[in-house]
């Protein structure tokens, strides 16, 4: 495959892809990101034994990079995603505030 083909594939790529995310309603961004960082996984796993196998120093070191960029991709995808949970966690109320209510229901 030429460099031309590979770039047009890339950028093809590139623009299906935003026009796929940007459709995608609020309410399924963290299950959505969730399979996402599953399939990183299994994409850095790749890496990995890739990596092992790798005949050159250049080669190497990009896939070391490629794994790192994965790994980071992955720790803050399950970090926002643990973030958003968060938001539809009730609040929880703080002994403070509970002895202050009950001073008040005891005044009433």
């Amino acid at each position: 495959m030429d460099i031309l083909t590979s770039i047009t594939i890339l950028v093809l790529a590139a623009f299906v892809g935003f026009e796929v995310i940007s459709k995608v309603p609020n309410t399924l961004h963290t299950p959505l990101m969730s399979g996402t960082n599953a399939i990183h996984g299994i994409v850095l796993l790749g890496g990995v034994l890739v990596i092992a196998s790798a005949a050159g120093a250049l080669n190497k070191v990009l896939l070391f990079i490629a794994i790192v960029f994965g790994t980071i991709n992955i720790v803050g995808g399950f970090l926002v995603t643990d973030r958003m949970l968060g938001m539809f966690k009730g609040r929880k109320k703080s002994a403070a505030g509970s002895r202050q209510s009950a001073d008040e229901e005891g005044r009433a």
